[in-house]
């Protein structure tokens, strides 16, 4: 009945278990009778010593407990729990062998007389009513079904499913093929209908065997667990560790690398920094001390825990940290260039060397923070200059005030182009008829949208057409019917406006030439 990994003996025991559920369809003899209570007497042995090591078990997580109640606080009370379950249970079937076996007294050394207990109509009395289960015996069935999903219920993602796939296996109940009845008997009449009384009994020890088996794997798979996640890279992390915190320029940065372990249940009893006395939390202890004067210092101390009820001390490993004066200026610099573009959204950083973002304020006309950050955009206005004033605040709330000039520069001039080509184009005049009269900036750093509302169309010897819009009107196509083969069109006077910049006009846009082949 029991499932998992078997000691030798336990597997001895089952086999000779075996042997006897085989030889029932033969009439007992005192033998028999008397060889099943020596395996009822073995097993009750052995659930003895298993009662002893689930105690020791226990003792040993309860120590742990009182060491790190935030990693194995939980895990106590869910065994805690399921001991309790188990007792119960374990009770419950000993309170059915003690009702069956008030005829028959044990002796002195404790055994029962087995070969006078050949008869199973007590036990048949108490499971079965005319041939089915009585009320007790779905008590008994109901009692032994929901045991595995107690213990689930309880031990939740403490207990692997592969071990609770073990403890469902031991407690199945269901129907067993008879090949004395020639089809499947449900599990109850297979197992405990028709039996001698001995027999049932050893069965029903077995069955508490199953229960103490199941509570010893359960602790010993809560520990399993953690001696895996322990032993589990995921559990490290690669720590860099500087010589010291402040490099000069052109000084080598020397260190190491090292793996450390973060266990966020794992909580010192107390933690020593520079001769102070820290406050210990899960997984790590938070300090913070006045800096001194400029130059090296080192930190040193201690993590310290208790195991077994002994102190164990950690030594931190020495460190040393640097002071330098502090910043005076702040450092401002425009993403993509060293000037400010009118007319178009120029991307910023300022920042202060050694403050975080939001430590800095910056202002200046046109000047917009992104959220919190250090980045910033620019939409400078009239002028040919516009000045970045900028604070910086201190740790001791003392402030340092910096200002840059920055260059307004107008966006330069684009070319026009027709079909998206720049220059003389050549081509059709079917073809010019349908292009598109464009606009493109060259070798500019920021991606703009160019849209053409005007221009001028002419062809030599033919008078100059103004257009409005971005494609020739009926007029330009009337003038270009009368042209030929390697006659030339301008389009000159190209108007030109940015995308969402309203009424703002680039300047004067570069013509564009259309050969026609």
């Amino acid at each position: 009945m029991a499932g998992g990994k078997l000691t030798p003996r336990q597997k001895m025991i089952n086999l000779m278990y075996l042997v006897f559920i085989a030889m029932l369809a033969l009439n007992m003899s005192k033998e028999v009778l008397s060889a099943f209570g020596i395996l009822n007497i073995k097993i009750e042995e052995s659930n003895s010593l298993t009662d002893s090591r689930n105690e020791s078990s226990f003792q040993q997580l309860a120590q742990k407990a009182q060491d790190q109640p935030g990693q194995y606080g939980d895990k106590k009370l869910k065994v805690e729990k399921i001991r309790a379950l188990s007792k119960e249970f374990s009770s419950y079937i000993e309170n059915i062998k003690v009702e069956i076996t008030k005829k028959y007294p044990k002796d002195k050394e404790g055994n029962y007389p087995f070969e006078q207990m050949d008869k199973g109509d007590l036990i048949d009395r108490m499971l079965f009513s005319q041939e089915k289960l009585s009320a007790k015996g779905k008590e008994f069935l109901k009692k032994i079904q929901n045991f595995p999903a107690q213990i689930k219920q309880i031990g939740g993602s403490s207990i692997a499913e592969i071990e609770m796939n073990k403890i469902e296996k031991r407690f199945a109940t269901k129907p067993v093929f008879s090949e004395k009845a020639g089809k499947d008997l449900p599990w109850m009449e297979y197992n405990y209908h028709g039996f001698p009384l001995i027999a049932t009994i050893t069965k029903l020890t077995q069955l508490q065997a199953d229960i103490k088996t199941t509570e010893s794997d359960v602790m010993t798979g809560m520990f399993q667990s953690d001696l895996v996640a322990a032993a589990s890279l995921t559990a490290y992390q690669p720590i860099v560790v500087l010589d010291k915190s402040v490099f000069f320029q052109g000084e080598a940065v020397t260190g190491k690398v090292i793996l450390g372990k973060f266990d966020p249940t794992l909580k010192a009893k107390s933690v020593i920094l520079n001769g102070a006395s820290l406050n210990a939390e899960a997984g790590q202890a938070k300090f913070s001390f006045g800096a001194g004067n400029i130059g090296e210092h080192p930190i040193s101390g201690s993590f310290n825990f208790e195991e077994n009820g002994k102190p164990i001390p950690l030594p931190i490993q020495k460190t040393t940290y640097v002071v330098v004066a502090r910043p005076k200026s702040a450092t401002i610099s425009a993403d993509k260039m060293n000037v400010v573009y009118r007319g178009v959204v120029n991307p910023m950083t300022i920042s202060f060397a050694g403050l975080s973002p939001d430590m800095v304020s910056a202002s200046a006309p046109g000047l917009t923070r992104i959220g919190n950050s250090s980045s910033y955009t620019m939409r400078p206005g009239t002028g040919t200059e516009v000045k970045i004033n900028v604070v910086g605040k201190l740790p001791d709330g003392k402030t340092v005030p910096d200002t840059k000039v920055f260059r307004i520069k107008g966006i330069p001039s684009p070319t026009g182009t027709i079909r998206g080509e720049m220059g003389v184009v050549k081509g059709p005049k079917s073809s010019l008829e349908i292009s598109t009269i464009g606009a493109k900036l060259v070798d500019f750093d920021f991606e703009v949208g160019l849209d053409v509302v005007g221009f001028n169309f002419k062809v030599a010897g033919q008078p100059t057409v103004v257009v409005q819009g971005n494609k020739l009107n009926a007029q330009c196509k009337s003038v270009l019917s009368k042209v030929g083969r390697g006659d030339q069109v301008t389009i000159s006077e190209i108007k030109t406006k940015l995308v969402g910049a309203g009424s703002y006009l680039l300047p004067r846009t570069a013509p564009v030439i259309y050969e026609i082949q």
